[in-house]
């Protein structure tokens, strides 16, 4: 949601919760009592409910005590009842001791539910205080400091009979509040906040409906609940008819929270991948990416967009719709103005390929080409492999005064070796130009030949086919390894203005294939055109993520809701964007920090808005 369209829609809420929110501003009273939430959420995200915590962060479900200053010497108080605790600056003080004079804040933490008479500086204070427990779709409770929320991973669909009964669902979740009956109210206020902290969604009054309390609980005590809140990626799903009155838009990293009236969170639950998949809970992971937008031609226009910056913003958002469907596996690109994208020109003629496609080895003759103009020559004997004319080629151009790697290629599905392309570069670093020789051919061998690469998107890129997709074609080759800083942690995506021949908007290359080129996307207009149609950067993204070229109805039954369907184009909550847990585990176990190359490292939860 943009910041403009947050603010028209959050001025009308942010009145209409004053007047309506049951919650107050965290200081409801029912009769003559004060009303806290018991602080079980964890807002300095170390895994420690902040209610037993011995030193507790400031946040607003804590009561601050009107104080005199200063606190006059020997002042004490007491507390009756274990609901709530006395915090001097964010630690809890024992009832009966003495109060620092020069104590800063004073304020009142609800620990659980219960009732509690709080007599300090001259005054006795009722206290109720509330629960607030999560409640999975197989009736078992999230902790809120020790566990979290996820992102839906099913289509929309409608509630039973029982709006409150348990579900089954692996990701929604129903809001129970535990009290006195007088002390609890007949709806809350639920927000979701980003990671920046800031409100990002809103349900109003959400109604409460009774339920039984788990037993152990005192019978004084009741429970109510909301109905199973489903945590959304976008609009799309959060407005479907069927969900649009428990569903909440959240982001990766941000939390759900019962709120007050001004939209800060009473308590909360952080928001992040799975709670359950083949590898166990998942958290929070980020990936890094380097994103090229290839000008059509040299200083021409962008991909994409009308000018260079244009074209930046269609790529973060590009990169927020790829974050927000990841999400669901508690995967992030990193924040979109964080990352690295640059509009580039194609690529000069820089790369020589030996054995050009079908890698046969030499017959015997003479490979002739020019280097910014100076000629350089390699003669072949018979029997030569692409690999090692590669390197006789590389070692003439080194003697010439210019920079020569060898990037050798596996055979494709058609060929005899795999090739080997030589990339040239001027001593500085910067692209040389290949051109072919004055004095013949490049190859005068009858069977090993040679091919410059050239990168001219006037008819869309060339692109790979079944039989080459593990090496991808001359052009790729010479556009991808172009841009390679050598570090293949790193997930490199290129924009083109279009693909050569139609019918393909995105492409990618994983390093299952044992191939040159690996953690590779590619996509065209084409495909940033479908947008949230076919999430194609998502789903390009998943298969260098999962190390998986197959979709799941290549060999079986149709899945146009999954975002790894083959095919599926749908700009609805019924469209290509669901991930399943297995999917989820796989990329864990695929590009995590224990695989072979990790693509993914570990992005802990901080504090809201660190």
């Amino acid at each position: 949601m943009s910041a403009a369209r947050l603010a028209r829609w959050t001025a009308p809420l942010l009145a209409a919760l004053a007047l309506l929110s049951p919650l107050g501003a965290g200081r409801a009273h029912a009769g003559d009592r004060l009303i806290l939430f018991a602080d079980r959420d964890d807002d300095d995200a170390d895994g420690v409910p902040d209610g037993e915590q011995a030193r507790v962060p400031q946040a607003p479900e804590l009561f601050t005590v009107t104080r005199p200053t200063p606190i006059a010497p020997g002042t004490t108080f007491s507390i009756r009842g274990d609901a709530v605790r006395l915090l001097v600056d964010g630690a809890p003080v024992a009832a009966g001791a003495d109060l620092p004079p020069r104590a800063g804040r004073v304020q009142l933490q609800a620990t659980r539910a219960g009732r509690a008479e709080v007599t300090l500086f001259g005054r006795t204070l009722a206290v109720g205080a509330v629960e607030v427990h999560a409640v999975d779709g197989d009736g078992d409770e999230v902790d809120l400091a020790r566990s979290h929320a996820s992102m839906q991973r099913t289509p929309p669909a409608r509630l039973g009979d029982d709006p409150l009964a348990d579900t089954g669902d692996p990701d929604a979740l129903r809001f129970v509040l535990r009290g006195f009956a007088d002390d609890l109210p007949g709806t809350v206020t639920l927000v979701s906040y980003g990671a920046d902290g800031a409100p990002r969604d809103a349900l109003v009054d959400v109604p409460l409906g009774e339920v039984p309390c788990p037993s152990g609980v005192a019978s004084a005590l009741i429970c109510a609940s909301t109905r199973p809140i489903r945590a959304v990626a976008d609009e799309l799903d959060r407005r479907h008819p069927l969900v649009a009155d428990r569903s909440l838009e959240v982001e990766l990293g941000g939390a759900i929270g019962v709120a007050s009236a001004g939209m800060e969170k009473l308590q909360m639950i952080r928001v992040a991948g799975p709670r359950r998949s083949p590898v166990g809970p998942i958290a929070r992971y980020r990936a890094a990416l380097r994103i090229f937008l290839v000008r059509l031609s040299p200083h021409g226009p962008p991909p994409v967009g009308a000018d260079d910056a244009a074209a930046i913003a269609i790529a973060r958002g590009e990169v927020a719709r790829a974050n927000a469907v990841w999400g669901a596996c508690g995967v992030s690109f990193g924040p979109p103005g964080e990352l690295s994208i640059a509009v580039v020109d194609p690529p000069r003629p820089h790369l020589l390929a030996l054995g050009c496609d079908h890698g046969l080895p030499a017959s015997g003759g003479v490979v002739r080409v020019r280097v910014d103009g100076r000629e350089v020559t390699a003669t072949l004997a018979a029997g030569m492999r692409p690999a090692a004319a590669a390197r006789l080629v590389a070692a003439a151009i080194t003697r010439a005064g210019f920079e020569a790697r060898i990037s050798d290629n596996p055979a494709m599905g058609a060929g005899a070796f795999g090739t080997s392309d030589v990339l040239v570069r001027r001593r500085g670093g910067q692209l040389a130009g290949l051109e072919p020789s004055t004095r013949g051919p490049l190859s005068s061998d009858a069977t090993l030949t040679a091919c410059i690469g050239r990168v001219d998107l006037a008819d869309g890129l060339q692109h790979f086919g079944d039989v080459d997709a593990i090496v991808g074609t001359v052009e790729e080759r010479a556009l991808i390894k172009a841009f390679d800083d050598g570090d293949p942690a790193t997930i490199e995506v290129f924009v083109v203005p279009s693909f050569g021949g139609g019918g393909r908007i995105g492409e990618s290359f994983i390093a299952a294939d044992g191939g040159s080129i690996r953690n590779v996307v590619l996509e065209d207009r084409g495909a940033v055109r479908t947008g949230r149609a076919s999430f194609a950067l998502a789903h390009e993204l998943g298969h260098v993520l999962l190390d998986d070229p197959g979709h799941p109805d290549d060999f079986g039954v149709d899945a146009p809701t999954r975002l790894m369907d083959a095919d599926a184009a749908n700009a609805s909550a019924y469209g290509p964007r669901r991930l399943l847990a297995g999917e989820c585990g796989r990329a864990v176990l695929q590009s995590g920090p224990g695989a072979r190359l990790a693509l993914l490292r570990p992005w802990p939860l901080g504090p809201l808005g660190r």
